[in-house]
């Protein structure tokens, strides 16, 4: 837990661990630094303002350090988290990554959507050739068409359309979320996936397959993204706040994409 007060600068001091609680007037502490071990008293004591208690152990906070036990400054960053090697066994490092992340989310909304979807639509069709086709050498023009699309259609328009739900129902609770449900489900998920595959079969040069591909594979890629779906989205638009509602449907995107690519890329049958 951080004392009250934002720190301005880093610590230039490294305080030695105390085996035993403090009985000795803080004037007369000797501090051991990286620099020097002069006692204390000849040396001016850091500000009290600048260290950190956790399990009763001093530290310094790193960078600006706000204080903050989530480990964010006040605008999103990742100052507050000690960078030290000790921190990164309490999972430090994974907040600092969460941190990182979420403030240039807030900085370029559309932009890291976009790259984020099309790393999760590369693995997701890797996943789906590799494992469920099980191709010996990967279909790399497959691959690059398919995160394109993950890249300039799936992360920008699920940010607009996530963001003109949350616009159009303002009702809350469970109301709401299940009238979010209902219109992303039922309504932009049906459009979204036709549109998805006609722009996957035209990209590939097969313009004259999208009507018997959409035929084939349309219905049982909606059913499919039914089931996989709307138990997560009820969770997502019911707990989640808006901004990070991309973020969270990043996790089962990673599965929608390898059935996604699996449905795309069946061969269309003859009649």
């Amino acid at each position: 837990m951080a004392m009250s007060g934002a720190c301005c600068a880093p610590l230039t001091h490294n305080p030695v661990l105390l085996s035993r609680p403090l009985t000795t007037p803080i004037h007369q502490l000797q501090f051991q630094t990286r620099s020097s071990s002069l006692p204390f008293s000849n040396r001016s004591p850091p500000p009290l303002t600048h260290l950190r208690f956790r399990y009763s152990r001093p530290s310094a906070l790193s960078n600006d350090g706000s204080g903050g036990n989530d480990g964010r400054d006040g605008d999103g960053g990742s100052g507050g988290w000690n960078s030290d090697s000790n921190e990164s066994n309490d999972g430090g490092g994974t907040w600092s990554f969460l941190s990182w992340y979420l403030a240039l989310l807030a900085k370029y909304p559309v932009a890291v959507k976009a790259i984020t979807s099309a790393i999760l639509t590369l693995i997701g069709d890797l996943i789906c050739q590799l494992v469920i086709d099980k191709v010996q050498t990967p279909d790399l023009k497959r691959t690059f068409l398919f995160t394109l699309l993950g890249f300039v259609l799936v992360g920008p328009t699920l940010h607009s359309w996530y963001l003109y739900l949350s616009k159009l129902v303002t009702l809350p609770g469970t109301s709401g979320a299940l009238l979010r449900l209902v219109l992303d489900q039922f309504l932009f998920s049906p459009i979204f996936i036709g549109v998805f595959l006609s722009t996957l079969v035209t990209l590939e040069g097969k313009p004259s397959q999208v009507v018997p591909k959409l035929k084939q594979e349309w219905f049982s890629a909606v059913l499919a993204n039914w089931q996989l779906w709307i138990p997560f989205q009820f969770l997502n638009f019911r707990f989640v706040p808006q901004q990070f509602q991309v973020l969270a449907a990043n996790f089962v995107a990673l599965v929608w994409n390898v059935i996604l690519s699996f449905k795309a890329h069946k061969e269309v049958l003859p009649k």
